[in-house]
């Protein structure tokens, strides 16, 4: 792919990245919010030919879909839609086909189906990618992935990249967990950040671009009135559902530290009304998981025996045997040390019956698999994160735009 061959064009590039910092309000203004204020259209857009990468979450604050607000924009053409996984209407579990936007007659092309990269005949006509999904501040959700794909075919194509940000929904101080681990990024781990990064989608590109050094005209349109301490519910933006499991914002401040543990042979949740908030298998005793869980005095979170039956997903139809993960104070609540908890408790109990073949298959750390695996109290894999983290706070912080 193309690289920089100095700092000069990303510094360059940083000057056009339109940034306002506005004093903290009830209500943030998303970058498609601030494009639809600009008087003239916005400059990053102004004259441009546009594909547009988003889905149901690409809205603004009064309900207009994206769409529809790039296509009315002065001077901009809007040539080409593209979908992420769980597709054009955030709905579907599988590999997802292309289709057509009703209302605009547009076609929509699948990046979670026979291709996850924009192809050349996708891209005829375009001059400019503009992204608008709503992340949720886990490295494996995927759709910083496909960000991070189709900034790499702009950077191969000599296209703009423009981000219309959106505040990260779990805030943007804490970071947890490992780093990946060096030759394992995928489409379930984009860039080499921790499992709760504390990144917004426009952070994450200035990172891949800066550290990667990606040829790439990169700008992005940032939120107004958000800061890093800000979850969700202090944003005043409505909560759409970014994908068909993420239902509300406690199961986004969970799914860090709990989905986690999806390679396993474990529900966690999905198939119920309260996925990630819920997990176990038929082979569980939640009465023990619950109590060993409660011991470890976990901050923000408590631990209920539940018994479950999902109507989908794995064990469909099996009554299960686990616990409700009640969160107390999710302003205090550790997701990934509580994931390695729940981990190290389920090796424990029931060593036999857990299956971890497929362990690290989000974690993308072995040293912390084997480790889980060789019985290491929770605590002291946790800490063995400490001074990673530490760097990457450093790491990050070049690539900023909020206080």
């Amino acid at each position: 792919m193309p690289r920089l061959a100095s700092l000069r064009h990303f510094t360059a590039a940083l000057v056009s990245i339109a940034f306002v910092v506005a004093p903290a309000t009830a209500q943030v203004r998303t970058g498609i919010d601030v494009v639809a204020h600009s008087e003239g259209g916005h400059a990053a857009l102004r004259g441009r030919k546009v594909g547009l990468i988003t889905n149901h979450t690409g809205r603004t604050l009064d309900g207009r879909r994206t769409v529809d607000v790039v296509r009315a924009a002065k001077d901009v053409t809007l040539v080409a839609l593209f979908s992420p996984e769980h597709g054009w209407e955030g709905k579907v579990d599988e590999k997802v086909g292309d289709t057509r936007d009703e209302a605009t007659g547009l076609p929509v092309f699948s990046l979670y189906g026979e291709t996850r990269v924009p192809t050349d005949a996708m891209l005829q006509g375009v001059d400019t990618l503009v992204f608008d999904i709503q992340d949720i501040g886990c490295r494996f959700y995927t759709y910083v992935s496909t960000m991070r794909n189709c900034l790499e075919a702009a950077a191969a194509k000599n296209l703009r990249f423009v981000v219309l940000d959106r505040p990260n929904p779990i805030g943007g101080i804490a970071m947890e967990g490992p780093l990946l681990a060096a030759g394992a990024t995928d489409f379930v781990a984009a860039y080499n950040v921790p499992l709760r990064h504390g990144l917004t989608a426009g952070e994450f590109a200035r990172m891949l671009v800066g550290e990667q050094g990606l040829a790439v005209d990169l700008h992005v349109v940032a939120c107004e009135g958000w800061q890093r301490v800000d979850t969700y519910d202090a944003t005043g933006l409505p909560w759409i559902d970014p994908s068909p499991n993420m239902r509300r914002l406690s199961q986004a401040i969970v799914y860090p530290g709990i989905g986690l543990l999806e390679g396993t042979n474990l529900s966690v949740g999905r198939g119920t009304d309260t996925p990630f908030e819920i997990l176990g298998a038929p082979w569980c005793d939640g009465v023990r998981l619950a109590a060993t869980l409660r011991a470890a005095k976990l901050p923000g979170v408590t631990f209920v025996p539940v018994h479950f039956t999902p109507t989908a997903s794995k064990f469909r139809g099996e009554r299960c045997g686990g616990v409700h993960v009640l969160l107390t104070d999710w302003r205090a609540f550790e997701a990934v040390r509580t994931g390695i908890h729940v981990a190290c408790a389920l090796r424990a109990l029931h060593s036999e019956a857990w299956d971890t073949k497929k362990l690290d298959w989000l974690l993308k750390h072995p040293a912390t698999r084997d480790a889980i695996l060789a019985g290491t109290a929770a605590e002291t894999i946790v800490a063995s994160f400490t001074k990673d983290v530490a760097l990457f706070r450093l790491r990050r912080k070049p690539f900023l735009l909020y206080p």
